[in-house]
């Protein structure tokens, strides 16, 4: 296991331990919106990891959720974490959060690391390695039709009114065992990878949100691209996550959902 994964695992089983210690007490919440929560333990759970990342790799930028920092000079390596994936859920004292660790070499995925502290569950992966769950080879799941296919997605906090992921998720209801929307992008990521879920998608999502599990998911052989087909990159606008084998008809009912929806606008 390489240098960059192993202080990844380290800082997000300290930060993990945190929400662990929190999550059951009472929340001093804020907003950075109007559904946009913060709360206090977001800010502890930064500091642990950005702290960790500093002192290991000065030299290396840090995207983080609540806040950006590293060297002014320009490198080929950048974190990107999200300090508690799952915010929402967190102040509500349902128990499905995280903490997402990311390495990106030149913008792409080298390191990934999802802990969900309530399980006692840490996904990782490392580029070209194979992902796992608590040091156990993971795989996406086999089936092949949408018909028999548990799938998640999620709902932006902006401007949510403007969102045709409704249509999406309606019909995805319709057409599969059914759709699950549990708050925690980086979660329903890796239970793409290790097969609980089928597929995962959503629009918006931050670059913290995806970078780790998408690496998770890619290495488990699963296949990312935005809802066209095209490459996603960490940040982009919209996501598509499968098992690899019913990306073609996801894709395709999507296609035929959107031109639906836009005709009846």
């Amino acid at each position: 296991m390489n240098q960059f994964l192993d202080v990844a695992i380290a800082a997000a089983r300290e930060a993990g331990a945190v929400l662990l210690t929190e999550h059951s007490r009472p929340q001093k919440i804020m907003y950075k919106g109007d559904v946009d929560l913060v709360t206090e333990t977001d800010k502890r759970s930064e500091a642990i990891v950005v702290g960790r990342l500093r002192r290991e790799f000065p030299e290396h930028r840090i995207v983080a959720e609540e806040g950006s920092s590293g060297s002014s000079a320009a490198s080929r390596y950048e974190w990107h974490v999200d300090p508690l994936d799952g915010t929402t859920n967190f102040a509500h004292g349902y128990p499905c959060f995280a903490v997402s660790i990311a390495l990106l070499e030149d913008g792409v995925p080298l390191v990934g690391v999802v802990f969900n502290s309530v399980a006692d569950e840490l996904f990782c992966a490392a580029r070209g390695e194979g992902a796992f769950l608590n040091d156990k080879p993971i795989r996406v799941s086999s089936a092949e039709r949408m018909a028999v296919s548990l799938v998640a997605t999620g709902f932006p906090t902006h401007k949510r009114g403007d969102n045709l992921n409704i249509h999406y998720y309606w019909h995805f209801t319709l057409h599969s065992h059914g759709v699950r929307r549990d708050g925690s992008a980086a979660l329903d990521l890796c239970s793409v990878a290790c097969g609980r879920f089928e597929a995962f998608w959503e629009f918006g999502l931050k670059s913290w949100d995806t970078a780790a599990g998408i690496l998770i998911v890619t290495e488990a052989g699963g296949k990312v691209t935005d809802l066209r087909g095209g490459p996603y990159r960490p940040g982009g606008p919209d996501l598509l996550v499968t098992n690899g084998h019913i990306h073609a008809e996801m894709q395709q009912m999507m296609a035929e959902i959107a031109t639906h929806a836009n005709n009846k606008l």
